[in-house]
Protein backbone atom coordinates (compact mmCIF):
# COMPACT_ATOMS: atom_id res chain seq x y z
CA UNK A 1 0.00 0.00 0.00
CA UNK A 2 1.25 3.66 -0.82
CA UNK A 3 0.76 6.32 1.51
CA UNK A 4 -0.07 9.56 -0.34
CA UNK A 5 1.87 12.71 0.07
CA UNK A 6 -0.54 14.77 1.77
CA UNK A 7 2.09 17.22 2.78
CA UNK A 8 2.23 18.29 -0.65
CA UNK A 9 -1.21 18.31 -1.43
CA UNK A 10 -1.98 20.45 1.63
CA UNK A 11 0.90 23.20 -0.14
CA UNK A 12 -0.99 23.39 -3.11
CA UNK A 13 -4.50 23.99 -1.66
CA UNK A 14 -3.25 26.31 0.25
CA UNK A 15 -1.41 28.47 -3.15
CA UNK A 16 -5.21 27.81 -4.61
CA UNK A 17 -3.71 25.88 -7.69
CA UNK A 18 -5.72 23.29 -9.05
CA UNK A 19 -3.29 19.96 -10.21
CA UNK A 20 -3.61 21.40 -13.77
CA UNK A 21 -2.36 24.98 -12.20
CA UNK A 22 0.22 23.43 -10.65
CA UNK A 23 1.69 21.33 -13.59
CA UNK A 24 1.15 24.58 -15.94
CA UNK A 25 3.33 26.34 -13.17
CA UNK A 26 6.23 23.45 -12.64
CA UNK A 27 6.65 23.33 -16.74
CA UNK A 28 7.21 27.45 -16.51
CA UNK A 29 9.64 27.41 -13.51
CA UNK A 30 11.32 24.49 -15.73
CA UNK A 31 11.54 26.59 -18.71
CA UNK A 32 12.47 29.56 -17.19
CA UNK A 33 15.74 27.51 -15.91
CA UNK A 34 16.37 25.65 -18.65
CA UNK A 35 14.90 22.24 -17.71
CA UNK A 36 12.91 20.15 -20.00
CA UNK A 37 9.95 19.32 -17.13
CA UNK A 38 6.98 17.92 -18.71
CA UNK A 39 4.65 18.02 -15.99
CA UNK A 40 1.18 17.30 -16.07
CA UNK A 41 -2.41 16.87 -14.03
CA UNK A 42 -1.58 12.77 -14.44
CA UNK A 43 2.14 13.29 -12.30
CA UNK A 44 0.59 15.96 -9.86
CA UNK A 45 -1.88 13.09 -9.18
CA UNK A 46 0.66 10.26 -8.99
CA UNK A 47 3.07 12.47 -6.41
CA UNK A 48 -0.17 13.39 -4.40
CA UNK A 49 -1.29 9.41 -3.99
CA UNK A 50 1.95 7.88 -3.57
CA UNK A 51 2.59 6.78 -6.47
CA UNK A 52 5.92 8.44 -7.28
CA UNK A 53 7.87 9.01 -3.75
CA UNK A 54 11.18 10.38 -5.19
CA UNK A 55 11.07 13.27 -8.03
CA UNK A 56 14.21 12.94 -10.07
CA UNK A 57 16.26 16.59 -10.07
CA UNK A 58 14.77 18.70 -12.38
CA UNK A 59 11.23 17.93 -11.39
CA UNK A 60 12.83 18.92 -7.18
CA UNK A 61 14.08 22.62 -9.09
CA UNK A 62 10.68 23.19 -10.10
CA UNK A 63 9.09 22.06 -7.03
CA UNK A 64 11.25 24.01 -4.98
CA UNK A 65 10.68 26.85 -7.09
CA UNK A 66 6.79 26.91 -7.05
CA UNK A 67 6.45 26.29 -4.01
CA UNK A 68 9.26 27.73 -1.93
CA UNK A 69 9.81 25.39 0.04
CA UNK A 70 12.73 22.70 0.28
CA UNK A 71 12.37 19.65 -1.35
CA UNK A 72 12.35 17.30 1.46
CA UNK A 73 10.12 19.28 3.42
CA UNK A 74 7.24 18.30 0.50
CA UNK A 75 6.11 14.83 2.08
CA UNK A 76 8.49 12.88 0.21
CA UNK A 77 10.02 9.82 0.60
CA UNK A 78 14.41 9.66 0.70
CA UNK A 79 14.40 13.32 -0.75
CA UNK A 80 17.67 13.52 -0.13
CA UNK A 81 18.00 11.77 -3.69
CA UNK A 82 16.18 15.21 -4.89
CA UNK A 83 19.58 17.07 -4.45
CA UNK A 84 21.48 15.50 -7.04
CA UNK A 85 22.69 18.81 -8.98
CA UNK A 86 22.32 16.27 -12.66
CA UNK A 87 19.63 14.57 -14.04
CA UNK A 88 21.62 10.90 -13.54
CA UNK A 89 19.42 8.38 -11.16
CA UNK A 90 16.82 8.95 -8.82
CA UNK A 91 13.10 9.16 -9.46
CA UNK A 92 10.74 7.95 -11.79
CA UNK A 93 8.61 10.92 -13.24
CA UNK A 94 10.97 11.88 -16.71
CA UNK A 95 8.85 12.08 -19.45
CA UNK A 96 9.72 11.14 -23.20
CA UNK A 97 11.68 13.95 -24.43
CA UNK A 98 9.15 16.44 -26.84
CA UNK A 99 10.92 16.31 -30.42
CA UNK A 100 10.94 19.51 -31.57
CA UNK A 101 11.95 21.70 -28.35
CA UNK A 102 15.35 23.63 -29.07
CA UNK A 103 17.68 23.39 -25.97
CA UNK A 104 18.56 26.41 -23.91
CA UNK A 105 21.13 28.31 -25.31
CA UNK A 106 24.08 29.59 -22.92
CA UNK A 107 23.48 32.31 -20.96
CA UNK A 108 25.34 35.24 -19.34
CA UNK A 109 28.03 34.19 -17.03
CA UNK A 110 27.29 35.53 -13.63
CA UNK A 111 30.33 37.82 -11.70
CA UNK A 112 31.48 36.00 -8.89
CA UNK A 113 29.14 36.28 -5.56
CA UNK A 114 30.24 37.01 -2.21
CA UNK A 115 29.14 33.86 -0.69
CA UNK A 116 28.25 30.68 -3.04
CA UNK A 117 25.03 29.93 -2.17
CA UNK A 118 22.52 31.68 -0.05
CA UNK A 119 20.34 29.46 0.53
CA UNK A 120 19.36 28.81 3.86
CA UNK A 121 16.67 31.11 6.83
CA UNK A 122 16.69 34.54 6.84
CA UNK A 123 15.67 37.75 8.97
CA UNK A 124 13.46 39.81 6.40
CA UNK A 125 13.42 43.19 7.35
CA UNK A 126 11.67 46.15 6.11
CA UNK A 127 10.35 50.07 6.93
CA UNK A 128 7.60 51.77 5.73
CA UNK A 129 5.66 55.08 6.21
CA UNK A 130 1.55 54.64 6.64
CA UNK A 131 -0.06 57.99 5.57
CA UNK A 132 -3.12 56.92 7.31
CA UNK A 133 -1.49 56.57 10.50
CA UNK A 134 1.18 58.86 9.69
CA UNK A 135 3.97 56.90 11.61
CA UNK A 136 7.02 54.89 10.06
CA UNK A 137 6.68 51.45 10.87
CA UNK A 138 8.85 47.89 10.21
CA UNK A 139 7.80 44.98 8.94
CA UNK A 140 10.03 41.76 10.24
CA UNK A 141 9.60 38.05 8.44
CA UNK A 142 11.52 34.77 9.13
CA UNK A 143 12.12 33.46 5.56
CA UNK A 144 13.40 30.48 3.22
CA UNK A 145 15.56 31.06 0.31
CA UNK A 146 16.25 28.67 -1.86
CA UNK A 147 18.96 29.25 -4.70
CA UNK A 148 18.97 27.48 -8.33
CA UNK A 149 21.87 28.78 -10.39
CA UNK A 150 21.37 32.65 -10.54
CA UNK A 151 17.96 32.93 -9.16
CA UNK A 152 16.38 32.95 -5.62
CA UNK A 153 12.81 31.97 -4.08
CA UNK A 154 12.50 33.64 -1.00
CA UNK A 155 9.15 32.53 0.95
CA UNK A 156 8.18 33.27 4.51
CA UNK A 157 7.72 30.89 6.77
CA UNK A 158 4.05 30.39 8.46
CA UNK A 159 3.35 32.64 11.39
CA UNK A 160 6.94 34.11 10.49
CA UNK A 161 6.04 37.95 10.61
CA UNK A 162 5.46 40.62 12.88
CA UNK A 163 2.16 41.29 11.26
CA UNK A 164 0.25 38.09 11.85
CA UNK A 165 -0.95 36.04 8.71
CA UNK A 166 0.83 38.30 6.34
CA UNK A 167 2.91 36.07 3.54
CA UNK A 168 5.84 37.74 2.48
CA UNK A 169 7.17 36.52 -1.45
CA UNK A 170 10.79 37.52 -3.19
CA UNK A 171 11.45 36.29 -7.11
CA UNK A 172 15.40 37.23 -7.33
CA UNK A 173 18.35 37.24 -9.19
CA UNK A 174 22.12 37.59 -8.32
CA UNK A 175 24.55 39.18 -10.41
CA UNK A 176 28.42 39.32 -8.37
CA UNK A 177 26.93 41.03 -5.24
CA UNK A 178 23.81 42.81 -6.66
CA UNK A 179 20.74 41.09 -5.73
CA UNK A 180 17.42 42.16 -8.13
CA UNK A 181 13.89 41.12 -8.42
CA UNK A 182 10.08 41.91 -7.15
CA UNK A 183 8.25 41.44 -3.66
CA UNK A 184 4.55 40.54 -3.29
CA UNK A 185 3.24 40.65 0.44
CA UNK A 186 -0.65 39.99 1.37
CA UNK A 187 -1.53 41.48 4.22
CA UNK A 188 -3.73 39.75 6.53
CA UNK A 189 -7.61 40.08 5.93
CA UNK A 190 -8.47 40.93 9.66
CA UNK A 191 -5.18 43.96 10.01
CA UNK A 192 -5.08 47.85 9.19
CA UNK A 193 -4.72 47.50 5.45
CA UNK A 194 -7.79 44.44 5.01
CA UNK A 195 -6.25 42.21 2.98
CA UNK A 196 -4.67 44.23 0.42
CA UNK A 197 -2.00 42.66 -2.08
CA UNK A 198 1.19 45.08 -2.08
CA UNK A 199 3.81 44.01 -4.81
CA UNK A 200 7.03 45.97 -6.30
CA UNK A 201 10.87 46.10 -6.82
CA UNK A 202 13.54 45.28 -4.84
CA UNK A 203 17.06 45.84 -5.29
CA UNK A 204 20.20 45.25 -2.64
CA UNK A 205 23.91 44.77 -2.10
CA UNK A 206 25.91 41.42 -0.45
CA UNK A 207 27.96 42.50 2.11
CA UNK A 208 31.26 40.66 1.44
CA UNK A 209 30.69 37.78 4.36
CA UNK A 210 27.32 36.96 2.22
CA UNK A 211 25.38 37.13 5.88
CA UNK A 212 23.63 40.21 4.92
CA UNK A 213 21.26 41.88 1.80
CA UNK A 214 20.20 45.83 2.32
CA UNK A 215 19.11 47.86 -0.23
CA UNK A 216 16.06 49.62 -1.33
CA UNK A 217 12.25 48.72 -2.19
CA UNK A 218 10.13 50.11 -4.18
CA UNK A 219 5.97 50.08 -4.13
CA UNK A 220 2.65 51.77 -4.94
CA UNK A 221 0.64 53.05 -2.04
CA UNK A 222 -3.08 53.90 -1.79
CA UNK A 223 -3.17 57.21 -2.75
CA UNK A 224 -1.36 56.12 -6.49
CA UNK A 225 2.00 57.16 -5.29
CA UNK A 226 5.15 55.47 -5.25
CA UNK A 227 6.76 54.35 -2.21
CA UNK A 228 10.58 53.56 -0.83
CA UNK A 229 11.80 52.64 1.84
CA UNK A 230 15.06 50.44 3.19
CA UNK A 231 14.96 46.35 3.34
CA UNK A 232 17.72 44.14 4.45
CA UNK A 233 17.63 40.44 4.97
CA UNK A 234 20.38 38.71 7.62
CA UNK A 235 20.97 35.27 7.50
CA UNK A 236 19.97 33.25 10.65
CA UNK A 237 21.36 29.65 9.12
CA UNK A 238 22.38 27.88 6.18
CA UNK A 239 20.20 24.81 6.87
CA UNK A 240 16.70 24.07 5.01
CA UNK A 241 15.91 20.82 7.01
CA UNK A 242 12.24 20.25 8.92
CA UNK A 243 13.82 21.18 12.24
CA UNK A 244 15.35 24.50 10.89
CA UNK A 245 12.40 25.76 9.75
CA UNK A 246 9.87 24.40 12.32
CA UNK A 247 12.36 26.55 14.72
CA UNK A 248 11.66 30.08 12.33
CA UNK A 249 8.06 29.23 11.98
CA UNK A 250 7.25 31.94 14.71
CA UNK A 251 7.07 35.81 15.47
CA UNK A 252 10.30 37.73 14.58
CA UNK A 253 11.42 39.12 18.42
Amino acid sequence: MTEPNATLRAVRISMLLSQDDFAKALREAGARAGDRVDASKRLVQRWESGAITVPSPRYARALETVTGMPIDSLGFAAAAMARVTNDGAGGHDVHPSTEGVAAPGPGPTPQASPRANYSGVWLSRYEYFSSGRESSFVAQHYVVILQHGNRLTVRSLPEASTNPNSPLSMDLTVDGNVITGSWVEQTATDGYYRGARYHGAIQMLVEPTGTRMAGKWVGFGKDMDVNTGPWELRLQDASTNQTTLAKYSRRPE
